[in-house]
C-alpha cells in the first residue's frame, strides 16, 4: 500500500514539475520566412481601423522584427476583452499561417494568444512601427 502511494505521489510531483517547466520556459514568437508571407492584415481593437500590410518592405520589417522575439506565459488570460491589435498573418499560397497566427499585440512586451498572456524575454515588439501604420 505504501509503495502505490508513494508511485502515485512521484507521479504527481513529475507531472507538477513537467507542467511548471513547461509554462515558464521560453518560446520564439515565430519563425517565419518573411518571403513566403502575402500580407498581414491588423485591425485595430481601439478604433476598429484594419490595415493590410502587402507592401514586401513593411511585411519583411515586421516578419524580422517578431521572428526576433522570445516569449513567455505570464497568466491566464481567459475572461480578459478588448486588444489593440489584432495580427492574421496570410502566407503565399493564401493559407493563413500556422501557429503564431491571430493574436494581439497589447503593448510593446505583451501578446495575447489565448488562453495566455505572454511576456517579451527577449528582443522587443516595434509597437510603433506597426501603429504607425495602421493609424
Amino acid at each position: 500500500m505504501k509503495k502505490k502511494i508513494f508511485i502515485l505521489l512521484s507521479v504527481v510531483l513529475i507531472l507538477l514539475i513537467g507542467v511548471a517547466v513547461w509554462y515558464h520556459v521560453p518560446i520564439d514568437l515565430m519563425n517565419l520566412d518573411p518571403n513566403e508571407v502575402m500580407e498581414i492584415v491588423v485591425f485595430n481593437g481601439n478604433s476598429g481601423n484594419t490595415a493590410h500590410i502587402e507592401e514586401k518592405e513593411q511585411i519583411q520589417y515586421i516578419i524580422d522584427n517578431l521572428n526576433d522575439v522570445e516569449v513567455k506565459r505570464s497568466k491566464l488570460s481567459v475572461g480578459y476583452a478588448g486588444y489593440r491589435f489584432k495580427i492574421t498573418i496570410y502566407l503565399s499560397d493564401g493559407n493563413e499561417a500556422d501557429g503564431w497566427n491571430h493574436f494581439i499585440i497589447n503593448s510593446d512586451d505583451t501578446i495575447r494568444k489565448d488562453p495566455f498572456f505572454y511576456s517579451v524575454t527577449k528582443g522587443k515588439i516595434d509597437y510603433s512601427y506597426i501603429e504607425s501604420i495602421v493609424e
